[in-house]
């Protein structure tokens, strides 16, 4: 369960960018409708708002109030369920629920979610360019949080990790081919897999809050370490999650084991795995020591993303 602390601090944070997307995203009146549909459809099926509380969160660190950086926090959670609507489809993970809801392109079929996802992500570039227009926030900032975003999703983030999840899934690593490269080679392919899928747009978001607050290069650098450790925690406990966990509480139908992905607990087993993310947290939670009191939601966080039940 999540402390309370933390409960109250993710609840008020998570109602800001709630209502930021609301206003930003179209309503289902306007045409055509139904791209605009389905485009809110995902967007608000749940979710626990992680990647734009963090944004927020890491500016206020930096002495920001988090409404100034409210736009680029909607970006990022549009950034997020844009992969999640291509990660669900047939050619990809072919998941029939997400969040306990059918997936996108079971109500709207697979070419209205493709033109969803792509509208998710064409979106989130036009919110991050009107935290521009808000008073104490520099024009250059923006700049590089639309680098560091479209850095982190890319080829060399979130994109490049999807390839290899997919390069990977069916047992592939298990055969005889890839197991004569030996274990440290598959060790190596499953971290770049979580540090990239899941990792990259976690530690953007947390620098882009930064970036937005003014930060130094050294503090933006510190939530960049402290962002690829709780991605990888938090890949590792989804993993874990998996194979433990209510299906129902997941909101979701496949598995992991079922399409013989490279996982932790498929490379090193549950216990080993749950140690490697507690790892992980502890060293996250060192980055962020300069910080002191001001980084107490976030420590706070780290603790949570391994201890959730889904």
């Amino acid at each position: 369960m999540m402390p309370e602390p933390l409960h109250s601090y993710f609840e008020t944070r998570r109602k800001q960018v709630d209502q930021s997307l609301n206003h930003y995203l179209d309503t289902t009146q306007s045409d055509p409708k139904i791209i605009h549909e389905a485009m809110r459809y995902s967007v608000f099926a749940g979710g626990k708002r992680l990647r734009p509380v963090l944004v927020l969160a890491a500016a206020e660190c930096c002495g920001v109030r988090p409404e100034k950086a409210l736009p680029t926090a909607a970006a990022m959670e549009l950034v997020h369920t844009y992969s999640l609507v291509h990660d669900d489809l047939p050619a990809m993970d072919d998941d029939d629920l997400r969040r306990g809801r059918p997936t996108s392109h079971k109500v709207y079929g697979e070419a209205i979610a493709i033109l969803a996802g792509d509208a998710l992500l064409t979106k989130a570039f036009e919110l991050i360019g009107k935290n521009a227009k808000i008073r104490g926030i520099k024009p250059e900032a923006v700049c590089e949080v639309v680098r560091l975003i479209a850095d982190g999703a890319g080829t060399f983030g979130m994109i490049g990790g999807q390839v290899l999840d997919i390069q990977m899934e069916g047992g592939k690593w298990q055969k005889k081919g890839h197991a004569a490269r030996g274990k440290t080679s598959t060790e190596q392919v499953l971290r770049s897999i979580h540090r990239l899928k899941t990792a990259a747009l976690i530690r953007t978001s947390l620098q882009a809050g930064a970036v937005l607050a003014g930060a130094s290069p050294n503090n933006i650098l510190r939530f960049g370490d402290y962002g690829e450790r709780i991605g990888l925690a938090f890949q590792i406990a989804d993993d874990i999650l998996d194979v433990v966990a209510d299906k129902k509480k997941l909101g979701k139908s496949g598995s992991d084991a079922k399409n013989k992905k490279l996982t932790y607990p498929a490379m090193y087993g549950l216990e080993e795995s749950k140690r490697k993310a507690q790892a992980l947290v502890e060293d996250a939670k060192k980055a962020l020591e300069p910080f002191g009191r001001k980084a107490q939601v976030l420590k706070q966080l780290a603790n949570y993303i391994i201890e959730r039940d889904h």
